[in-house]
């Protein structure tokens, strides 16, 4: 089973600005033995329509789980700063981020698979760690990006388990990120019972 690390990938929009979203990225080696990733974003999307017209991201590593729940549930508005190699933005706020060259795509209907080169890999502060809350959140955040998908029980056991977390380790940015989520389960809940 490959590695697969939440980070939240910046790429560039039409209009120039920056588009975030949260993903699993799969760390590669390229066969030339340089590192790699694999995003696989889903059809439609974004990231997928970012990477097809310019082919570089940023990967952000934060430990702010905020901007995982924010991304999902209509808040994207981050303060950025340009990439030291690319012409693609940053997130201000990550503790480190890695530049990277979309090297290929393999296509598919549904998950186009694209492998991008490393170009560049920067560090701004050290990493923390995470407690227990910040775990849940970002389970909670993919549970969130997938309630189309998943029976609404599956969805409500889950949470119910993540929520053991919240109430035990939480500070004030986990409760602000998992009242965001929440309300996105509710609002599909009215959703489907409408």
């Amino acid at each position: 089973m490959p590695l697969i690390r939440e980070t939240l990938v910046v790429t560039r929009r039409a209009d120039g600005g920056a588009h975030v979203a949260p993903m699993g990225v799969q760390a590669l080696t390229l066969p030339d033995g340089a590192e790699g990733v694999l995003l696989q974003p889903f059809r439609p999307s974004a990231t997928l329509e970012n990477l097809q017209r310019w082919p570089y991201a940023t990967l952000n590593h934060v430990d702010d789980v905020r901007l995982f729940a924010g991304c999902l549930t209509g808040r994207r508005d981050w303060p950025m700063r340009d990439a030291e190699r690319i012409a693609c933005a940053r997130l201000e706020c990550a503790l480190a981020h890695e530049e990277l060259e979309v090297e290929r795509v393999e296509d598919d209907p549904r998950r186009p698979r694209f492998v991008l080169r490393l170009l560049a890999r920067a560090s701004h502060a050290p990493f923390p760690g995470f407690n227990r809350a910040k775990a849940a959140v970002i389970e909670a955040a993919i549970l969130v990006s997938r309630l189309h998908r998943l029976p609404p029980e599956k969805v409500a056991r889950e949470l119910e388990y993540l929520r053991i977390a919240i109430d035990k380790t939480a500070g004030a940015e986990e409760r602000e990120a998992w009242g965001w989520l929440m309300e996105a389960v509710a609002c599909q809940g009215e959703k489907l019972s409408a």
